[in-house]
């Protein structure tokens, strides 16, 4: 059997659980700069950090101290109030990602509403998109969304996959079916996918094939979680080998 290798989804490896623990202890260990360059040294294709108004993780002056540092994809996430939107403007990332959580929101639980909002994000994309940044749109599962997505003139989608991963074990065919389903009205409406949200070595491998158009999978916590057994480079080069799409021909 012959084996051909197509596009591949690239990895960006979101450091937030790195930054918690440094924040635990204070001072600064682990060194989230350090974290960062050995995250690319490992392989990884890209980097996202989610600064949050109470910088609980990431901090807004760690988002400036690593722009320059980057050397793959930076992907700043978040909600885009004023100092988010005055932070992305300032720092400058290849992509933003906006994400409708709130304040209390122990992580992201919730996609954009692109119809009830579609003015509002249209505003902000605008502007993110005159000062060269690609911009994504985090949402659920629906079909709909995306189709409204493209309204706004957003270059990408990112689907937020904890439904998926919820109930993976219990049917992947099931669980996969809508991120099929709003993946191809994403595709029809000319807009990028991207993924994120509790992918992990377990579930990766079959989202990815099943949706080939993804073209980035944001990762934190399961492989920072990860990395505590494997190690990081061990960790990030296992799931590089879970988005590698070898199809039999």
């Amino acid at each position: 059997m012959r084996y051909i290798l197509i596009k591949m989804t690239k990895l960006s490896v979101n450091i937030n659980k790195i930054a918690t623990l440094r924040n635990a202890r204070g001072g600064n260990l682990p060194d989230i700069l350090k974290a960062a360059i050995d995250c690319e040294r490992f392989g990884a294709q890209g980097l996202t950090v989610h600064p949050r108004p109470d910088e609980r993780h990431i901090r807004y002056q760690d988002a400036r101290d690593l722009k320059p540092l980057v050397i793959t994809e930076f992907n700043i996430e978040g909600n885009p109030e004023q100092p988010f939107i005055d932070l992305v403007l300032e720092v400058k990332p290849h992509q933003v990602t906006l994400v409708p959580d709130a304040h209390d929101a122990i992580t992201s639980n919730q996609g954009w509403d692109t119809i009830k909002y579609r003015n509002h994000l249209t505003d902000i994309i605008t502007t993110f998109q005159k000062a060269g940044i690609r911009t994504s749109i985090f949402v659920d599962p629906d079909p709909k969304m995306a189709e409204s997505a493209a309204y706004t003139g957003t270059d990408r989608i990112e689907l937020y996959t904890e439904a998926y991963a919820a109930s993976y074990l219990k049917n992947r065919e099931k669980a996969i079916a809508p991120f099929m389903a709003t993946a191809e009205a994403a595709t029809k409406s000319n807009i990028g996918l991207n993924a994120g949200h509790d992918l992990n070595l377990d579930n990766l491998r079959y989202f990815v094939q099943r949706i080939p158009d993804i073209l980035e999978v944001s990762i934190g916590h399961a492989l920072i979680a990860d990395a505590l057994y494997f190690g990081l480079e061990t960790t990030i080069q296992l799931y590089l080998r879970e988005l590698k799409p070898w199809l039999p021909v």
